[in-house]
């Protein structure tokens, strides 16, 4: 495959999963090209066009030629500069690598991960919170978010990649939103009559079957396994967790039960108090979900994947 195509199938399947449908998507593709129109021709200049077609901003291709062609790659959950220093001394010992993945984003796909986090509106919003309260708190959120990444060093990794002409590509919350949809499919749309039958039916999946082999596996982080599950909500995507005053939202609209990927010690006891159950299902674990829908796909086309870095691969209907 060449670099281009890997990344137009990463952002055609995470609108295929997309939690605000692809209406919801093209609406967002549309609020961009009028932003761009309504700009001055110098802030034209600056604006990242990809917009138009890509509505996820921590999933670019940061460093590489488009037209190069991908044979093997190097898949993690992170990559930072030791990631990359990797698959080049993979590739001096004769396995070589032709791009090293990211799941978690680095340059400008680190620097504007705050702009990702609309989808949790909607996502909120199909909980049950109103979707002016969704909207202002998260718009709080996002601020928070933006300040604590502007100090970062996001182009380190990026630096080290186009010193050694390693391609680099960060696909964010695609991944989230295959691993959403997963979710969603196999947990949230079942009944269960308490919690702990939900954290059986969650700890069958592969990948977390995996984590409990590690010490790692999904937990009840509040509640009790003979609690009862109530309405459950599965959050695995939007970029990075909402705040605490959101996760009290989903207690007013009636949400009994939390399935997210992790979930910060403040919310948890905030929500304890609620008597909102949360299970905790493991970062490392979680985000491979998403990873291995399309790893999956790419290796149908060809494309041979070496995982590093927390990636738990696990293989789905990979014939052609």
């Amino acid at each position: 495959m060449k670099l281009k195509d890997m990344y137009n199938l990463a952002i055609e399947m995470g609108i295929g999963a997309d939690p605000r449908g692809k209406d919801g998507v093209k609406k967002v593709l549309n609020n961009a090209k009028k932003s761009y129109k309504e700009l001055s021709d110098k802030k034209k200049k600056i604006f990242d066009t990809e917009n138009f077609t890509n509505p996820y901003t921590d999933t670019r291709v940061l460093y590489g030629d488009p037209e190069r062609e991908i044979k093997r790659v190097l898949a993690g959950i992170d990559a930072d500069g030791s990631e990359v220093l990797l698959a080049d001394r993979l590739s001096d010992k004769g396995k070589k690598i032709d791009l090293v993945i990211s799941h978690h984003p680095t340059g400008n796909a680190l620097a504007s991960l705050d702009e990702v986090m609309d989808v949790q509106v909607d996502m909120y919003a199909q909980a049950g919170v109103p979707e002016n309260i969704a909207h202002s708190l998260f718009e709080e959120r996002k601020s928070r978010v933006r300040r604590g990444i502007g100090p970062l060093n996001h182009s380190q990794a990026v630096d080290t990649a186009r010193l050694l002409d390693m391609p680099l590509m960060a696909i964010h919350t695609v991944w989230d939103n295959l691993g959403n949809d997963f979710m969603n499919k196999n947990i949230e749309a079942k009944k269960f009559e308490n919690l702990g039958a939900l954290l059986d039916a969650i700890n069958e999946i592969p990948e977390f079957m995996e984590a409990l082999k590690g010490k790692a596996a999904p937990s009840i982080v509040a509640g009790s396994p003979s609690s009862r599950t109530g309405k459950v909500v599965v959050s695995f995507t939007g970029g990075t967790n909402p705040s605490k005053e959101l996760y009290i939202e989903l207690a007013k609209a009636g949400v009994g039960t939390v399935v997210e990927m992790h979930v910060p010690e403040e919310a948890v006891q905030e929500l304890k108090k609620l008597h909102v159950n949360v299970i905790d299902c493991g970062h490392m674990a979680a985000d491979s979900i998403g990873a291995n829908r399309y790893l999956d796909e790419i290796e149908k086309r060809g494309v041979e994947v070496i995982p590093c870095s927390g990636l738990i691969r696990v293989k789905r209907n990979t014939k052609k």
